[in-house]
């Protein structure tokens, strides 16, 4: 039994491994037939710092209100029946690891107050006598939050909705450093100071944000953060014992800081690692691949057709040579006419065999009597913004083309196209550099240079015009109008 079994787990694992093998082959000879049946993993690269296509760092900053509610003199309903409301600013760096977790470096500076009056104020007469101090305390902290983005942790990535809204959870802990003052009818005076990197200079805090994405490069968040100072003399009432002490159950002198800021994010990519498509940076380890079919005997019963499928799971045992298999082994044909997509000049359009795979009559358009866009148009080759990189999920659809011009008779223009954000004159340019670099590609990987020509329309050649401006329209929409296609000469 144990037997069988792993028999039939090496049946099920040798055929992903030789498409593994061809899969890491890139396309460099001009005579051979690029590598199509490896669904497109040709040309993998590995993920570094230089191949990542979003930003990780930003800076943040704001201010608020601190409000103490834990200790013995308090900022809100003291007897007087006044609220009381000091200030606070923040500034951190942050640098996000992961899509749903960052680190933060952040300093804070405040003054909370709290008592029974404002310390700007004149005390009551007989303040001391009745028990009515005010008190201020003005704080520095340093500290290190943990920043978890609970939005990414339960999206759904559909890509094409805006993802504009973002919870946010933060903890951490730091140093401390403050100075607390008391103020009776007798005049104010210093009560505590506590200088940081000492012993009792520790404190945490840990809350809550809600982010807004105003753009790619801006977020405004709301936060709410409890502040933990460890410390019964925070609240300007003297030592832990003191006669203000005695007079209350509290045993820490902690507040809240609510603050409204804003992030900055930084680096020259068009997203932040925080709001980023992960499906978009799926990439493929070329060593591990190679260390691990290194000495494989791939199958024992061969490949007659080198198709990548092994003989023994292989229902159709002569496929051509080139041809785009499925996993049984059987040439792929995608409009089902009877004539594989190898040999079918009209690879989505179904026609006879004897017409090569082509209608026999010519399919037009309501208008103007062009041939039909399904016939003379390969879409979806799409771009970064302010890019004319060619990314390695369009090798898929390159490398089809390549295969598909090669069996045709006509010639193709490639063009280029932008979307609406910049000048005209910026557009025009970069989308000649998109069509140059396409065409570049398929010449490079087998396509004769006569079939080709390259031009670029710039921002007037929309995919979806109502995007016009770019921000009337979702950012899956302005993509798809940052594009390179083919249209038959």
């Amino acid at each position: 039994m144990k037997s069988k079994l792993a028999l039939l787990s090496l049946a099920m694992a040798v055929p992903t491994v030789a498409l593994a093998q061809d899969s890491l082959r890139t396309v460099s000879s001009n005579t051979d037939y690029p590598n199509t049946f490896s669904s497109g993993s040709a040309n993998v690269q590995r993920f570094t710092q230089s191949s990542k296509r979003f930003n990780d760092w930003s800076i943040s900053f704001g201010g608020g209100v601190p409000l103490m509610q834990s200790a013995d003199l308090t900022s809100i309903k003291n007897g007087n029946g006044k609220n009381l409301f000091g200030y606070s600013g923040y500034f951190s760096v942050d640098k996000a690891l992961t899509h749903a977790f960052g680190l933060k470096l952040q300093y804070d500076r405040g003054e909370t107050r709290q008592g029974w009056f404002n310390t700007k104020d004149a005390a009551p007469a007989n303040a001391s006598i009745n028990g009515q101090e005010g008190a201020r305390t003005q704080y520095d902290a340093i500290s290190i939050l943990g920043d978890i983005n609970f939005s990414n942790l339960m999206r759904r990535v559909d890509n094409k909705s805006p993802y504009r809204w973002a919870l946010h959870g933060y903890a951490g802990i730091g140093t401390l450093a403050y100075r607390a003052y008391l103020k009776d009818e007798f005049g104010q005076r210093l009560m505590t100071e506590v200088k940081p990197f000492s012993a009792f200079s520790f404190f945490g805090q840990a809350g809550a944000g809600l982010k807004y994405k105003i753009s790619n490069r801006v977020d405004l968040e709301g936060r709410v953060m409890y502040v933990v100072t460890t410390d019964d003399t925070f609240d300007g009432g003297g030592d832990q014992y003191s006669a203000i002490n005695k007079r209350s159950e509290q045993t820490s002198d902690n507040f809240f800081n609510t603050t409204l800021g804003l992030t900055v994010n930084l680096g020259k990519h068009d997203s932040h690692l925080m709001w980023h498509d992960p499906l978009q940076e799926i990439y493929y380890k070329m060593d591990v691949l190679e260390s691990k079919t290194t000495d494989i005997e791939v199958c024992k019963s061969g490949d007659a057709d080198n198709d990548g499928v092994c003989d023994d799971w292989d229902r159709q045992l002569d496929t051509p040579a080139g041809a785009r298999v499925d996993g049984a082994g059987v040439a792929l044909d995608v409009d089902m006419d009877g004539v594989i997509d190898l040999y079918d000049k009209c690879v989505t359009v179904p026609g006879p065999v004897e017409n090569q795979g082509c209608p026999t009559q010519i399919i037009s358009d309501n208008v103007g009597g062009t041939v039909s866009e399904s016939v003379t148009k390969l879409d979806g080759i799409e771009f970064d913004l302010n890019s004319d990189k060619i990314l390695p999920s369009n090798t898929p659809i390159l490398n089809n083309a390549v295969n598909y011009i090669n069996s045709s008779n006509g010639g193709y223009t490639v063009i280029g196209a932008t979307d609406t954000r910049g000048s005209e004159a910026y557009n025009k340019n970069l989308s000649d550099k998109r069509a140059k670099n396409v065409k570049d590609y398929l010449v490079r990987n087998g396509v004769e240079a006569s079939k080709l020509n390259s031009k670029g329309n710039g921002k007037k050649d929309l995919k979806y015009p109502e995007c016009d401006p770019a921000s009337k329209c979702p950012e899956w929409k302005n993509r798809a109008n940052r594009r390179v296609y083919f249209e038959a000469k």
